[in-house]
């Protein structure tokens, strides 16, 4: 019998991949999308016509109560979120409403409506912050510095509250960072990318950018979606790191993109502008143990480092040769 899903944040990076892997299995999506002035389904918009829009806010406790009964799904997947890091310091009480309370909000309405749906939570490696072990797996210890982060700390663990008070199936994925040519252009990987395509094309002439000895666990937000899957097909509901086991810094990603478009010389189209992009509470070192997710789920990344920096750099060409302004 065909299952149903139900989608916070469909129209963003991870919604849009899981949506179209829950179609290629049978599922009926639903997707939940915030009422704005201006729609941006840029994403979904090659599988509109496939899945079913409901409105509904992270903020607003009777719309997913609603939208949990409209949908009457098996699985939800919490995806929606106040999700950049640079935003949360200057929106700190918005990120905490959005990305902390909005994953009680969805649980109360699971809870009340129907306590047998299968509950994902979205989150993530910014929660290990300054990291106190590497690489960091499900057990290392939490030292958030961000506000996003220390919401997403509060997510996760009331995620694991309602499991145990209530016996929810209720599994977080701890997601390291992981991108796309549909990664939102504020992030630092698709800023590099759409700026090296422009200059290849000779749209733009530089890329300001702020710390490049940062390092990440960088993997492809396509492959990270099947691990979400994974998580709520198990017997039980557990909390897995999802990540590549690789470590890379700013500088590697800049020099793997210029390198995409035979510049080799990048150095000359870098303007610094730490004073601008410096955070206020920086995040220096984050790699990842997936072994775990290895062992239960039967999962794996698949995609390399430089095949994912060369598919957004390609990306981004194909999209700025279409718009010639």
């Amino acid at each position: 019998m065909a299952k149903t899903a139900l989608i916070t944040g469909v129209t963003g990076q991870d919604g849009s991949y899981l949506a179209e892997l829950l179609l290629d299995k049978g599922y009926t999506v639903y997707g939940l999308t915030r009422r704005t002035s201006t729609q941006n389904f840029g994403n979904i918009k090659q599988i509109q016509d496939k899945i079913t829009l409901l409105s509904g806010d992270l903020l607003d406790q009777s719309s997913l109560t609603e939208a949990i009964r409209e949908s009457n799904p098996d699985e939800v997947y919490n995806l929606a979120a106040q999700s950049f890091v640079k935003t949360s310091w200057t929106q700190p009480v918005l990120t905490g409403e959005f990305t902390a309370i909005g994953v009680t909000r969805m649980l109360e309405a699971i809870r009340s409506v129907n306590p047998k749906i299968k509950f994902y939570q979205a989150s993530s490696s910014e929660m290990f912050g300054k990291v106190t072990e590497t690489p960091q797996k499900e057990t290392t210890r939490f030292y958030p510095r961000s506000p996003y982060g220390v919401a997403k700390v509060y997510g996760h663990y009331i995620t694991l509250n309602y499991r145990e008070s209530y016996n929810l199936f209720a599994s977080s994925g701890l997601l390291f960072n992981h991108e796309s040519p549909r990664r939102g252009l504020e992030f630092v990987t698709r800023k590099i990318t759409h700026g090296v395509a422009r200059i290849h094309l000779g749209k733009q002439k530089t890329i300001e950018l702020g710390n490049l000895d940062a390092k990440r666990d960088w993997g492809f937000a396509g492959d990270y979606v099947e691990a979400m899957w994974l998580m709520l097909q198990q017997d039980e509901p557990d909390d897995y790191v999802i990540a590549t086991g690789e470590n890379h810094s700013v500088e590697e990603f800049v020099q793997l993109a210029f390198k995409t478009v035979g510049i080799s010389d990048w150095k000359k189209y870098v303007v610094p502008n730490k004073h601008e992009f410096m955070r206020p509470a920086e995040v220096d070192y984050l790699i990842g143990d997936y072994s775990k997710a290895k062992k239960v789920l039967g999962w794996k990344p698949r995609t390399l480092f430089a095949e994912l920096v060369e598919m957004m750099v390609k990306a981004d060409i194909a999209s700025e040769q279409k718009n010639i302004s």
